[in-house]
């Protein structure tokens, strides 16, 4: 079996993404919670009376949302947990290198191409430009899909009735073009998204990079960290030959518009603290979890963390 196929095989079956909007709210509540609680690592009981429900329907939850339990969830996003992944990772780039995992060949993960936008067109502010948009139900709340003619633009996400706050984001970054209205043009790029089964190593998932080049730069190496593992800013700085740009590679990833495909909420602090995330830190801590789910199905378990 050709290694391609062999990785492709090993793609877990990701959630419908067009399940009930109303799980996110739910599963954000709990992860709030978890967020300010994870040092007492709380019971089960506790975790669903913060997030409105019985421990049946918290269970039931995430078992349908992360394929975890709302326990193995809270040890899959601690300091702790991120901690052993980043020690475990070893140089995160050098090993994906090794095991051909860069770019649109990485295990467990979606397949991609980038092209990047020259730089006078990012110059121009996008000038001459259609993006068209679209707001779609998402694993992580309501996704915000922008595409060019050339393929995946932008991706954010709002929780409920940010959407405009969320539009207004993006728009800055490309002020001069023009953007339209179209869930429909967008609707299947948001499932090829958040539905694993459609990550094809054959048919990766053109994405358009919108920025400077050092961003560009920072952008793609993200996209080098595979799932399941953790870099930090100094890691991103060294990978792209600039150590002393820590801060400078700080600012690139959050100005990441391609938010999840390029996974910069697998970017941690030095000793791996969970630092903060441009669309919040509860769904980037979400966003970790659901990916521990995808790993625990992969190997057939029910937790990602034991003892």
């Amino acid at each position: 079996m050709a290694p391609e196929t062999a990785m492709l095989d090993r793609v877990p079956t990701a959630p419908d993404p067009a399940v009930d909007p109303a799980d996110y709210e739910a599963v954000r509540r709990a992860i709030a919670f978890i967020s300010e609680a994870w040092k007492s690592q709380p019971e089960t009981e506790a975790i669903a009376d913060a997030a409105g429900l019985d421990v049946r329907q918290l269970n039931a939850l995430f078992r349908r949302w992360a394929g975890l339990t709302p326990k193995a969830f809270l040890q899959a996003v601690t300091f702790d947990h991120a901690r052993r992944v980043l020690a475990a990772s070893g140089n995160v780039f050098d090993a994906a290198l090794d095991l051909g995992l860069s770019g649109p060949s990485r295990l467990h993960d979606l397949f991609v191409s980038f092209e990047a936008m020259s730089p006078g067109e990012w110059k121009q502010g996008g000038a001459g430009a259609t993006v068209w948009y679209g707001v779609h139900p998402s694993p992580f709340g309501a996704a915000l899909v922008m595409a060019t003619a050339r393929g995946l633009a932008g991706l954010a996400f709002a929780d409920a009735g940010g959407e405009a706050s969320a539009l207004a984001d993006m728009r800055a970054r490309w002020p001069a073009a023009h953007l339209v209205e179209d869930a429909a043009r967008t609707a299947p790029l948001a499932r090829r998204i958040f539905d694993a089964t459609a990550w094809r190593p054959e048919a990766p998932l053109r994405v358009v990079l919108i920025g400077t080049d050092f961003q560009i730069r920072v952008w793609e190496t993200l996209a080098r960290i595979p799932l399941g593992r953790a870099a930090t800013y100094a890691d991103v700085a060294a990978a792209i030959g600039q150590p002393a740009a820590v801060r400078a590679v700080g600012a690139a990833v959050g100005r990441n518009p391609v938010a999840f495909v390029v996974p910069c909420h697998r970017v941690v602090g030095q000793g791996g603290a969970l630092t903060g995330y441009h669309w919040g830190l509860t769904r980037k801590r979400a966003m970790l979890g659901w990916e521990a789910g995808r790993l625990a199905a992969a190997a057939g378990v029910d937790h990602m963390v034991s003892g």
